[in-house]
């Protein structure tokens, strides 16, 4: 699949991103569904690694099993995981402990209007 404009791309995902209340989180692939292309988590995983954007919490943004994968990408291994526990979320070996309780989907909780 080809993005025509990858900088709207961008925007749409850190849009939504900016949306996830703390305390919460999802996956790329919730993201990028939300976004309307299903089939780029991967891109979405890249994005989030990328994030420089002020006001995006990529730290709300984890794998569909709710391991912290993109940690690596933060200043240190264990800043994502700090980030989500002082938001009051759980992380046990890199992995939200909660996940199902802790798991916010784009598609049911975004209200456009």
């Amino acid at each position: 699949m080809v993005i025509s404009d990858k900088d709207a791309f961008r925007k749409a995902i850190y849009d939504i991103v900016k949306y996830i209340p703390a305390g919460r989180a999802t996956s790329y692939g919730a993201i990028a569904k939300a976004a309307g292309y299903p089939n780029l988590s991967r891109m979405v995983g890249a994005m989030m690694g990328g994030c420089t954007e002020k006001g995006v919490p990529a730290h709300r943004v984890v794998n569909s099993q709710g391991y912290l994968s993109g940690r690596f990408a933060f200043d240190t291994p264990t800043k994502m995981q700090e980030l989500l526990e002082a938001e009051g979320v759980t992380v046990v070996n890199d992995k939200i402990s909660n996940w199902k309780k802790v798991y916010w989907d784009p598609l049911k909780e975004i209200q456009l209007e």
